[in-house]
């Protein structure tokens, strides 16, 4: 709870324990420089320097925050030299900010003498402390002595102009002892006090000289008075308020008044001395609203940071680095929260930020490792594509390496300057051996356009042919155009298809209404077969014979797409010409057989149709 300074009872004097326990705190009043921006070498002289004035006041109160600067600069510079969390340009790879982090503590020596330096503060904090306790014990027993005093002049009979000098000699050395143990300050306050009050009030003093007395007390009194409701105005209301208490204890220190003025002028001071404590209560109550909203702010980031550390998978740290760096700009631009909660806050942030960068530090040591296993991966693909460079058996290697590009493509990344050199290398090998490939393939297409002109007359030739009435003429010379289509070799790819369906043109205009003996007797055997399943299962054996035509046509649709597609990939040898021609003649034999079973399907389709 924010304090203020209450006044005590009409009774014009205070209780010295109350105004001690209505201070604010040191922590609260203090106004700390700002070492912020300052370097580590700055700020170790800085406390250096302090130390040496010797000024324990001084010490006490800037001892902490200069410590706090220090250790927040040591951060900063730690961070910026990379030797914790390096803050990574964008541009850089994974691998070059790894390599920016040293091996060595280059802040320790700094930290040390930092160190030290705060040992010898908290040791001069503890002897000045010891000092202090040892002074107010001394000062106890002085004022002890002088209540004693003040009791035997009470006793004594003397002339008053002989009492009266004493008791304002024993009052001037009662206000030159300094402050006693904490303890003991009410009691010998209050003695001292009623005491005073009995001095005034039962002995027998000289009417001229108390009034004299009296009206210096109220004078002075005025003039506290007009001090306090002057500081109404002051614009920095901690200083107002220490001002304040300043004039409470000249005012306690101060004797009585006539008794017509005492309450009159302890209503005036009363009055500005709750003005002060308004604008003070006013001002905390705005800090406090402030020190909330900064606590929701700082609360927002803290959550934000949690939320990036809490991500799975792959991140890009480059851009999350960026990210956090926003964050803790956006922290410093936020004020301080309540004394209570700044700390609590401020640990959870660090902690935060400190949970990313130890995440990333691992995330850089792990990826460095995977980089060099993908390197290593990498130069052994090299080393089996030069292998096989100047091989030339033209299908299996260009498999072989199409399989090694595969496998490259799987790998990860390596580090950039290691990356185009290791690429370069495996291209290299691969671009020899396709190069190779494609001279090799390059000489074999006039003999293909020399086939072209082979089959084109081949066609030409079929659709010239006469057809004998001899059936059996008619299909031995169909056999032999067969024959002679499958010993020609290869055409160009690009004129594949189109001279394979103009030779099934011809083939089906000339041969297409032309069957041998042995034709019609497989058709007419067939048609039997299919009476005979189509009897035995009332119609369901028909569906299964054609389904089971349907997928082996299909089947041999697709060896034939695949051994049109590997005759490019013959190597080349001197069995060459001898398994181009075998598996022609393969090809010639699965489109006749796919011819049969295509009969076949319109057979049972036409048996459906008539049914």
């Amino acid at each position: 709870m924010d304090q203020e300074i209450i006044p005590t009872a009409p009774e014009e004097q205070f209780k010295e324990g109350e105004i001690l326990e209505n201070t604010l705190s040191n922590d609260s009043l203090t106004e700390y420089p700002d070492h912020s921006n300052k370097s580590l070498k700055e700020i170790l002289q800085i406390f250096q320097e302090l130390i040496e004035r010797g000024d324990q006041q001084e010490m006490y109160k800037l001892a902490e925050g200069i410590k706090a600067a220090f250790y927040k600069a040591l951060k900063r510079e730690k961070i910026a030299a990379g030797f914790i969390a390096p803050s990574e340009n964008v541009e850089n790879t994974e691998e070059e900010l790894q390599e920016t982090v040293v091996s060595h503590n280059p802040f320790a020596e700094i930290e040390r003498g930092f160190k030290e330096l705060y040992a010898q503060y908290k040791s001069l904090r503890g002897s000045f402390l010891q000092t202090i306790e040892k002074q107010k014990e001394d000062n106890l027993a002085k004022k002890n002595a002088i209540i004693e005093e003040l009791k035997g002049l009470l006793e004594k009979q003397e002339d008053l102009h002989q009492t009266f000098p004493a008791f304002r000699e024993l009052q001037n050395r009662w206000k030159s002892i300094g402050p006693v143990p904490q303890a003991n300050n009410k009691d010998i306050w209050d003695t001292y006090q009623y005491l005073v009050e009995k001095f005034y009030d039962y002995v027998k003093i000289n009417n001229e000289l108390r009034d004299l007395d009296l009206k210096k007390n109220l004078e002075m009194k005025v003039e506290l008075c007009e001090k306090a409701e002057a500081l109404v105005n002051e614009p920095n209301i901690i200083q107002a308020f220490r001002k304040l208490q300043k004039l409470h204890e000249e005012w306690r220190d101060l004797g009585p008044v006539n008794k017509e003025m005492r309450e009159e002028i302890w209503e005036r001071f009363k009055k500005a001395t709750s003005n002060v404590n308004k604008r003070q209560q006013d001002f905390f109550e705005t800090q406090k609203e402030s020190q909330k909203e900064n606590l929701e702010q700082k609360t927002a980031l803290c959550e934000k940071i949690e939320a990036i550390v809490a991500l799975d998978g792959e991140r890009d740290w480059n851009a999350l680095t960026k990210e956090i760096e926003k964050i803790q700009n956006d922290w410093k631009g936020i004020g301080f929260a309540s004394k209570k909660d700044n700390q609590r806050i401020y640990d959870r942030f660090r902690a935060a930020c400190d949970k990313f960068y130890d995440a990333k530090r691992e995330h850089y040591s792990h990826f460095k490792n995977v980089m060099q296993e993908n390197y290593d991966k990498k130069i052994a693909l090299c080393e089996q594509a030069e292998a096989l460079k100047d091989s030339e058996d033209w299908k299996r290697t260009t498999d072989q390496l199409i399989n090694l590009q595969k496998k490259w493509k799987e790998i990860g990344p390596v580090a950039r300057k290691q990356s185009d050199i290791v690429w370069k290398r495996f291209r290299a090998a691969c671009d020899t051996f396709f190069d190779n490939k494609s001279k090799h393939y390059s000489s074999v297409d006039d003999s293909f356009e020399q086939n072209l002109a082979k089959k084109l007359e081949l066609i030409q030739e079929i659709n010239e042919y006469k057809l004998d009435s001899r059936p059996l003429e008619n299909s031995e010379a169909l056999k032999d155009f067969q024959t002679r289509w499958a010993e020609i070799g290869f055409v160009p790819i690009k004129d594949k298809e189109r001279i394979q369906a103009a030779y099934r043109h011809a083939m089906e205009q000339k041969f297409g209404e032309i069957r041998n003996p042995e034709q019609e007797n497989r058709i007419n055997r067939y048609k039997k077969h299919l009476k005979d399943v189509s009897t035995s299962s009332k119609g369901g054996g028909v569906r299964a014979e054609r389904e089971k035509l349907i997928q082996k046509y299909r089947q041999m649709e697709q060896d034939i797409a695949v051994w049109e597609n590997n005759m490019g990939f013959f190597t080349k040898s001197k069995n060459a010409d001898s398994l181009l021609l075998d598996i022609e003649k393969k090809i010639s034999a699965a489109k006749f057989e796919l011819s049969q079973l295509e009969e076949k399907i319109k057979l049972i389709d036409n048996q459906n149709d008539a049914q």
